[in-house]
């Protein structure tokens, strides 16, 4: 996975070396403090492009000052500031254990330091030794108690999660995907047939330096390997920095990340994009083969801040990214960092609300997905408890649609370095991450590894199909939602290709639902079904809906339902019933008569008047909304217009239904 080494807890210490007087130098040897001096000025001769010390003057002139003296206490501990500087690590944790074991008196926080370069080194055992030193000391800082407790907390959850390691053997990806260059934040369509992900490439054009971030893809060539990787649009890709990319469902529009680069005021996103500032997020659209020019998403979504890694629900009505607060348009801070969602609505994108402090906390998160389920949330955060940097958390919503609390997936999946950029399969059993193996083509790659049953989201599956003309069979762009019938909640909402007629939806596998399509023109199509239902190939469960142009006739409601014997409508009507509402008001021309019929069974005059309440029954819904009741009219046929022979109670639940006749 990506990992980068956090020593932000560190850096708060580096400066006091730059203090320190002669006078209190624990060393007698003026050979000693002049090498000593001559190191702090090389530490402190910071170097404008890189930022860096001078690293190499740094150390010869330590270790000559430690040559002439070996318990030169201020030595140590400026050779530990530089090896933090130079991202050396163990060796700084050598450095202050050396200081710490031949100095007189120690102060008490460079046991709160040391124990912050121990848990993010894996030295857990250490780290809780010198956390618990800090903590029991009356000279305890308050601020720092608060890190040197959650230290405690996350080196006891990793020593038991070492100790109870889950299955963990991560695959490569393969040459057709990953290369010498790093490859990262996958995405992937709900039937898990089409690759997303950022590269870093090599771009002489490149506005900052001669490498920039581009979006790539590819399609599934076997159940186990891929065909050669492309990039995904010239219209997307440009020589500034494109990445982290989220799919729609069907993989017909992409999200993904643009940031501004160049010279401080003047920004540039790309070719005839703009942006609020930092890193805004931009989409495109899939028309057959090609993708549209990018487009900014705009307010409320960007602002002046970073907004980066999207996930778009799989319903295709609620985004998930990270906003960073950013100050002078770059800068920000890691732990000013959380997720957020807003939903797409006929008016636009709400204002992005901030998860709950369930998911979000006062430290850092990012990498988010929504599984397609809709149910299960994947994301990366030090905040929880953890292995000691950012973890990978799943968190579940419960009955009442509220986040549960965020579960740790466990050790090796979990290390004491950075873990995020995962991805999890619709169909839940693999997860797709990058990391910089060593059995690896070069820098970062994408990996996949198996998942344990107590992190999988949901099962779900997809459904393929084409919505077409059943006329002329002449693809359509119809719009079409599927709801579950039980709660009345829309599933998912999706607009078929508009030149191939084609729709990819993942849904949850453990619902009946309604499936409800329209298009300005035509009379809508609705069936309630199951997946035992659907014919169900090699390339998923199909779905393909003809449409038919509006003319007069006769159609089956069949999501309209009633109790025996009543003619109370019943609650799982209402989604048909509001299909029908639209139906009419989009079509004010239009008028209709609705009918009831039932089965053989019982007398046949009170089937009569059954069916005749029934069809009056929905005619009364339809003008307590607006409907004009001279546009409607109503009549009930008892058992008298079978469509099938009442000879098994399969065919007489055929008979008995609701029909709409315009006219």
């Amino acid at each position: 996975m990506m990992r980068f080494l956090n020593i932000s807890i560190f850096l708060m210490f580096i400066s006091s070396c730059s203090t320190a007087q002669k006078a209190f130098y624990s060393t007698k040897s003026k050979k000693a403090i002049k090498a000593y001096e001559a190191a702090l000025d090389c530490f402190n001769d910071i170097d404008a492009f890189t930022g860096m010390p001078d690293v190499p003057c740094v150390e010869a002139m330590i270790q000559k000052a430690l040559k002439k003296d070996s318990t030169f206490v201020e030595a140590y501990s400026l050779a530990s500031n530089m090896c933090i500087e130079n991202g050396e690590i163990e060796k700084a944790i050598f450095y202050r254990e050396k200081m710490i074991a031949v100095a007189k008196r120690v102060p008490i926080e460079e046991f709160y330091f040391l124990a912050g370069m121990q848990i993010a080194t894996g030295r857990y055992e250490d780290c809780l030794r010198n956390a618990k030193h800090y903590l029991n000391s009356p000279l305890a800082n308050s601020k720092l108690s608060v890190n040197a407790n959650r230290m405690v907390d996350n080196c006891l959850f990793a020593l038991n999660a070492i100790e109870n390691p889950v299955d963990f053997e991560p695959i490569n990806l393969g040459p057709e995907i990953n290369t010498d260059m790093p490859e990262y934040f996958p995405s992937i369509t709900a039937d898990d047939s089409t690759l997303l992900f950022t590269r870093m490439v090599k771009d002489n054009l490149a506005p900052m330096g001669n490498k920039q971030e581009d979006i790539f893809t590819e399609t599934k060539k076997t159940e186990n390997s891929w065909n050669p990787s492309y990039m995904i649009s010239s219209k997307v890709n440009t020589m500034y920095n494109e990445g982290a990319p989220t799919f729609s469902s069907d993989g017909k529009y992409v999200i993904f990340v643009g940031c501004e680069t160049g010279a401080k005021g003047d920004y540039e996103y790309g070719f005839g994009r703009t942006g609020k500032g930092s890193c805004d997020l931009f989409y495109s659209q899939k028309n057959g083969d090609e993708w549209s020019q990018p487009v900014n998403l705009g307010p409320p979504i960007n602002t002046k801040h970073w907004e980066t890694q999207p996930s778009f629900s799989s319903d295709g009505k609620t985004l998930y990214f990270v906003r960073g607060l950013t100050f002078d348009r770059q800068r920000r801070s890691p732990d000013n960092q959380d997720i957020y969602s807003s939903q797409i609505t006929s008016n636009g994108w709400t204002k992005p609300i901030r998860l709950s402090s369930v998911i979000n906390t006062p430290y850092r998160e990012e990498s988010v997905q929504i599984h397609p389920d809709g149910q299960t949330l994947y994301f990366s955060s030090n905040g929880h408890q953890g292995m000691g940097g950012l973890d990978i958390f799943m968190s579940r919503k419960d009955s009442n649609g509220i986040w549960t609390k965020p579960i740790n997936m466990g050790y090796p999946v979990n290390t004491y370095m950075d873990e995020n950029s995962v991805l999890i399969s619709s169909k839940g059993d693999l997860a797709y991450f990058s990391s910089n193996r060593p059995e690896g083509f070069g820098s970062l790659d994408l990996y996949s590894f198996e998942i344990e049953d107590d992190y999988k989201p949901i099962p779900t599956t997809f459904v393929k199909g084409f919505v077409y003309d059943e006329e002329d069979m002449n693809p359509l762009e119809a719009s079409f939602q599927l709801t579950n019938l039980k709660n009345g909640k829309i599933v998912s909402e999706i607009i078929a290709n508009p030149i191939s007629g084609q729709f990819l939806i993942a849904l949850p596998t453990n619902i009946e639902m309604a499936f409800h399509a329209e298009k300005e023109g035509y009379s809508f199509v609705s069936k309630n079904f199951s997946f035992s239902d659907l014919e169900e190939t090699d390339e998923g469960y199909q779905l393909n809906i003809p449409m038919r142009k509006i003319k007069p006739g006769t159609f089956i409601l069949e999501n309209i339902f009633f109790d025996v014997n009543k003619w109370d409508i019943k609650k799982s009507s209402v989604v048909e019933l509001e299909k029908i509402l639209k139906l009419l008001s989009i079509n004010p021309k239009i008028k209709a008569e609705i009918s009831g019929h039932t089965d053989s069974d019982g007398d046949e005059d009170d089937n009569l008047i059954l069916s005749t309440n029934r069809a009056n029954a929905v005619v009364d819904w339809l003008i307590n909304r607006g409907i004009s009741k001279d546009r409607l009219s109503y009549v009930g046929y008892g058992e008298k217009r079978p469509i099938v022979e009442n000879s098994s109670e399969t065919n007489k639940a055929k008979n008995r239904r609701t029909e709409l006749t315009i006219k």
